[in-house]
C-alpha cells in the first residue's frame, strides 16, 4: 500500500463527523452578491452597454435552474427563441464560405477595446469549436465542426441557420451565443457561416 493511502487511513478517525468529503463541494453563492459584483465591474461602461447587465427572461430562467430547466420551461424558451428568428428575405440561407471563415476566426466585437466599433463583429467560433483540420488550437466547449455539412446534408441548412441565429431554438439554455437575436451578427454574416459549415468546398468539409 502506498504511503499516501496509509496516511489517509491513519487520519480518517481524526476527521470530524460530517466533514466535507470533496473539494468541489462549495457553499451556495448569493445571486444578489454576484449581481452586485458584476454591476460594480461595469460601472464605467458606456450607457448603451448597461442593458447587457440585465438578463432577459431566458437568461433569468436558465440561471435560476443552473441551465437544467424543467421540460415546460425548456419548451417555452425554445418557442421564444424560434419566434425571435428573422429569416433572409430571399429565402437563401447560404452565403460565401470564404467570408464565413473570416467571421468564424474573428474575435472582434463587444469588448471594451472594440468601442466605438471600427470593424464588423466576428463570431469567435474557434474559441469553442474546431473548424478546420489544419487548426492546432481551438476551444472544446462546443463539438468539433469537422465534416459538419458532409454528415448532415442539405436538409439541415435551415436548421443550421436557426441554430446560429438563436441556439436556444435547438437547445434551451445552450452555452452558444444567440448571434442573431442579440444582434451580434447580421443575417448576411449568419448566411456566410452557414456556407462555411455546409459548402462542400469549405475546409470544414474537406
Amino acid at each position: 500500500m502506498k504511503r499516501a493511502a496509509i496516511l489517509a487511513l491513519l487520519l480518517l478517525p481524526l476527521l470530524p463527523v460530517g466533514a466535507p468529503g470533496f473539494a468541489q463541494e462549495k457553499a451556495a453563492i448569493d445571486p444578489a452578491r454576484s449581481d452586485e459584483a458584476i454591476a460594480a465591474a461595469f460601472a464605467g461602461a458606456p450607457a448603451e452597454w448597461q442593458a447587457r447587465l440585465v438578463p432577459d427572461e431566458t437568461m433569468r430562467e436558465c440561471s435560476a435552474h443552473r441551465d437544467n430547466v424543467p421540460k415546460a420551461v425548456a419548451e417555452a424558451i425554445q418557442q421564444r427563441a424560434r419566434a425571435s428568428i428573422s429569416y433572409p428575405s430571399d429565402g437563401n440561407y447560404v452565403g460565401d464560405w470564404h467570408t464565413g471563415e473570416a467571421i468564424a476566426q474573428s474575435g472582434y466585437g463587444l469588448r471594451f477595446t472594440d468601442y466605438p466599433p471600427r470593424l464588423a463583429n466576428g463570431g469567435n467560433c474557434y474559441a469553442c469549436h474546431q473548424i478546420g483540420p489544419q487548426e492546432l488550437s481551438y476551444g472544446t466547449l462546443g463539438p468539433s465542426l469537422l465534416a459538419y455539412g458532409r454528415l448532415r446534408g442539405a436538409a439541415e441548412i435551415k436548421a443550421t441557420y436557426e441554430k446560429i441565429y438563436d441556439s436556444h431554438a435547438a437547445l434551451a439554455c445552450s452555452n452558444m451565443p444567440r448571434f442573431g437575436t442579440n444582434r451580434i451578427l447580421t443575417i448576411d454574416q449568419i448566411r456566410d457561416l452557414v456556407a462555411l459549415l455546409m459548402s462542400p468546398d469549405s475546409p470544414v468539409n474537406k
